[in-house]
């Protein structure tokens, strides 16, 4: 029996980031409604890896708002930057914030954006079942990475211009190339796929793709078919899996935050999402999605686990 850290409710909305005031006037010009912060129809570009999540909070959000239309397109980060310049999505949700360099561009050339961190995530690690590989320092993950590690691996990932592998690249192996039998799949399910049915491969993926949707377990459980790897604390010299009390204390090492990026001013079916996702009901959803939201408070309780 072990314990593990578990949130619990102890939601206060921290405030909300953006106003939902409407302009309550037609467009003279075309007898059109505007676009409001419930009202319109926009696109947006998401990360792939925070498909399941987001899925949840447009169902909500569309229910809540009839007149509100959203079309999400889930692509990777490279792809979801690449419409935020291009001004082709309303809004962005992607696992990193703007660079310094990307601000001034946009601030140079007069150009608003509102960005926040929503709520953290993890990337897991998953092996084959008959893996002995179930328990891994970072030293030994970053070894497999490179190529170094004494037992081959093949490495899977969700796609080569994803968040999931700038993440690796840029936090455990920097200034290192990943090794020759590193792999994109075309997406986080066909990771899992192929880990379960190839017992050398070793897959990287977003943690909401390791959660099985029709567990009842208060903490939730991990699919089956592949086994979620524990990884070694430095600090702690303890060893964790993503659960989400886990990734809330930093006590697992490979965390990261989910950001929402918008051109939007403010009065728009962007802002409005943006807020949504903020309020405590957008943040409730993050958090029955195994993601740790950011705009509440929390209170973290320990479980017996058998």
């Amino acid at each position: 029996m072990r314990l593990i850290p578990y949130l619990v409710s102890g939601i206060a909305t921290l405030g909300l980031v953006l106003s939902l005031t409407s302009c309550g006037e037609e467009n003279k010009g075309n007898g059109k409604k505007p676009e409001t912060t419930t009202s319109g129809t926009i696109n947006i570009s998401v990360d792939e890896g925070y498909k399941p999540v987001i899925e949840q909070q447009l169902k909500v959000f569309d229910s809540s708002y009839p007149e509100a239309h959203i079309t999400p397109y889930f692509k990777s980060e490279k792809q979801c930057f690449d419409d935020l310049f291009k001004d082709s999505s309303g809004l962005i949700l992607t696992a990193r914030d703007l660079t310094a360099a990307e601000k001034k561009v946009y601030e140079k050339n007069g150009v608003p954006l509102r960005s926040l961190a929503v709520a953290m995530d993890a990337i897991a690690i998953v092996v084959h079942p008959k893996s002995v590989d179930t328990f891994m320092t970072l030293g030994q993950l970053k070894g497999i990475m490179t190529g170094s590690f004494t037992r081959p691996y093949t490495i899977v990932f969700d796609n080569a211009q994803s968040s999931t592998v700038r993440y690796i690249v840029d936090s455990l192996i920097p200034g290192q190339q990943l090794s020759s039998k590193s792999y994109a799949v075309k997406s986080n399910q066909a990771v899992i796929d192929y880990v379960a049915q190839n017992e050398n491969a070793i897959g990287i993926l977003s943690v909401g793709y390791v959660w099985d949707e029709e567990s009842t377990s208060e903490l939730g459980e991990f699919k089956k078919g592949v086994k979620v790897v524990s990884l070694k604390n430095d600090v702690t010299g303890e060893f964790y899996q993503p659960y989400l009390g886990n990734i809330a204390l930093f006590q697992y090492p490979l965390t990261r935050d989910m950001y929402f990026i918008t051109r939007d001013n403010g009065y728009g079916l962007s802002a409005g999402f943006a807020n949504f996702i903020c309020s405590e009901r957008g943040q409730l959803i993050f958090k029955k999605s195994r993601l740790v939201p950011l705009r509440v408070q929390l209170n973290i309780r320990e479980v017996d686990i058998k």
